[in-house]
């Protein structure tokens, strides 16, 4: 083995932002919605199993977080523990789960700051009905 356990460690927690990154944007972002529309009606509407199975990867993070990491594993030939093909197994497994781990954080972070503007919105309303009265 090249590396140590702990820079195999270190190195997954970072290679696992980008692969979050690109599975919430391509799911969730404005960036790409008009796609990610045309994806979930397919995947609706689709006659076979497999149409439906293609379009549905597009709008799931969690699905597409896989197929996002094994492009990034390829790219990187990053593996963990072992240092043969089931490196890649243990390493595509981790993650995809660190990946997820951080797009449920950062969910968790937009919904906070969306109920902090809504708070806020609120409480400017509320001060330009005292201020016109």
């Amino acid at each position: 083995m090249d590396q140590s356990v702990s820079d195999q460690i270190i190195a997954l927690f970072i290679l696992a932002v980008p692969v979050a990154c690109i599975a919430w944007t391509v799911t969730h972002e404005e960036v790409f919605k008009e796609p990610r529309e045309y994806c979930v009606k397919r995947y609706q509407t689709g006659k076979s199993l497999f149409e439906r199975k293609i379009f549905y990867l597009f709008t799931c993070e969690y699905c597409f977080s896989h197929y996002v990491t094994v492009l990034m594993l390829i790219f990187t030939g990053y593996k963990l523990l072992i240092d043969d093909w089931r490196g890649y197994i243990i390493a595509g497994f981790a993650m995809v789960w660190i990946a997820n781990i951080y797009m449920s954080l950062y969910a968790l972070i937009k919904i906070d700051i969306k109920e902090e503007n809504t708070e806020v919105k609120i409480k400017e309303k509320e001060l330009n009905k005292k201020d016109v009265e």
